[in-house]
């Protein structure tokens, strides 16, 4: 079982069911958003913003200590009302133990108020460390942070999906899901960023990373 087939899955059923007009739309959207140039996000060798952050459980957890244990691999998603997303986190649960006999702290991040975000971690059984970027701060620290276009916004709006109630403001603004590597210097080693929101890197190449710092 790997994220990538999940994805394919997921992706495939979606094209059978979904209206064709929908999904016109819907990559019509991420088509524009990767010719916009817009939110590209950090890169490999740049250093990361200095951030605290609430957890769904509600400490305050500092990148600067969790640093200080190890290198750390930062997920950045949508919210757990995104189903690639909920793939993707499910996916990194699954190898949680390889990622910390690798020595590295797995943090995801999104822009989701800390209840939703707790919501999201009891539906995945997830027991890593969940983040709340409310109005998406450190998401633009890292240039990841874009507008959704209205015609979006409506499809979401019309599949039921409250993205409002999740993150708290009526904005529309998230972040492109990324995934970084980052040494205990701070420096990112590996990027992953894409404006397509159902590509996403599979954990293993990401935990083979951590391997061969």
């Amino acid at each position: 079982m790997t994220l990538l087939n999940d994805i394919a899955a997921y992706k495939e059923a979606f094209k059978q069911k979904a209206p064709e007009e929908k999904q016109k739309l819907m990559a019509q959207a991420t088509k524009e958003l990767e010719e916009s140039g817009v939110a590209q996000g950090l890169k490999q060798g740049e250093k990361i913003p200095n951030f605290q952050l609430p957890s769904a459980t509600g400490e305050t957890v500092s990148i600067k200590d969790e640093l200080a244990k190890g290198p750390v691999i930062l997920t950045f998603y949508r919210g757990g009302w995104c189903p690639y997303c909920n793939l993707e986190l499910k996916a990194y649960q699954r190898e949680l133990e390889a990622i910390k006999e690798a020595g590295a702290t797995l943090i995801a991040i999104s822009p989701e108020q800390p209840d939703a975000s707790m919501t999201t971690k009891e539906k995945n059984d997830l027991e890593f460390i969940v983040l709340s970027d409310e109005d998406n701060k450190v998401a633009e620290q890292f240039n990841l942070v874009f507008k959704m276009p209205d015609y979006l916004i409506d499809i979401y709006k019309e599949s039921g999906l409250d993205v409002e109630a999740h993150n708290g403001n009526a904005d529309w603004e998230l972040p492109k899901p990324a995934t970084f590597v980052v040494d205990q210097s701070g420096s990112i080693v590996f990027a992953d960023v894409d404006s397509d929101y159902t590509k996403r890197v599979e954990p293993a190449k990401v935990i083979e990373i951590v391997k061969n710092m």
